[in-house]
């Protein structure tokens, strides 16, 4: 595949790139970023690229890597070693302040918010919020994996919408 055939067709996939990255996100600034250094790294390694495989499936893979390495050393990044007798300290952010009660509140009405849901929403959203992988989501209840992930962003967008006020 010549250069030029390779660009056009990662300039294709932009739009596909910049959904898949903002559902690995969350975030608006960090997809963007995302986005970008997965082009670099397929324009970098266009070598590695063989011609007549899937550029679409390569392209996707760099990102999810790329996401799940950024991820890894952000959480290295934040685990501090802590040498009291009593680990107090391990884990805990330098930046720790108390829970205001305005917080606290808000807690509570986003808790609220959240038991107003129907079950088949409501469940999934508690088990992924508790650390549930959207895997052992789906062997749990029974469930497809497309619908745990469907219903968990559409949980997401629910709340969003109930709790304007509520912004980070």
């Amino acid at each position: 595949m010549k250069a030029t055939e390779f660009n056009q067709q990662l300039i294709e996939l932009e739009d596909k790139l910049e959904r898949f990255a903002m559902s690995l996100t969350s975030d608006h600034e960090e997809a963007k970023d995302l986005l970008q250094e997965t082009y670099y790294k397929a324009l970098a390694n266009r070598d590695k690229f063989i011609g007549h495989s899937n550029l679409k499936a390569w392209t996707f893979t760099i990102m999810k890597n790329t996401f799940i390495n950024n991820y890894r050393k952000k959480q290295k990044e934040n685990t501090h070693n802590d040498k009291t007798e009593n680990n107090y300290f391990l884990n805990q952010s330098e930046e720790s302040t108390p829970i205001s009660p305005e917080s606290e509140y808000s807690i509570i009405e986003i808790n609220k918010k959240i038991e107003e849901l129907p079950d088949e929403f409501r469940v999934p959203f508690k088990m992924f919020l508790s650390g549930y992988k959207y895997k052992e989501i789906a062997e749990k209840l029974e469930l497809k994996i497309g619908t745990v992930k469907s219903r968990i962003f559409f949980t997401r967008k629910k709340l969003s919408d109930k709790l304007q006020g509520y912004k980070r």
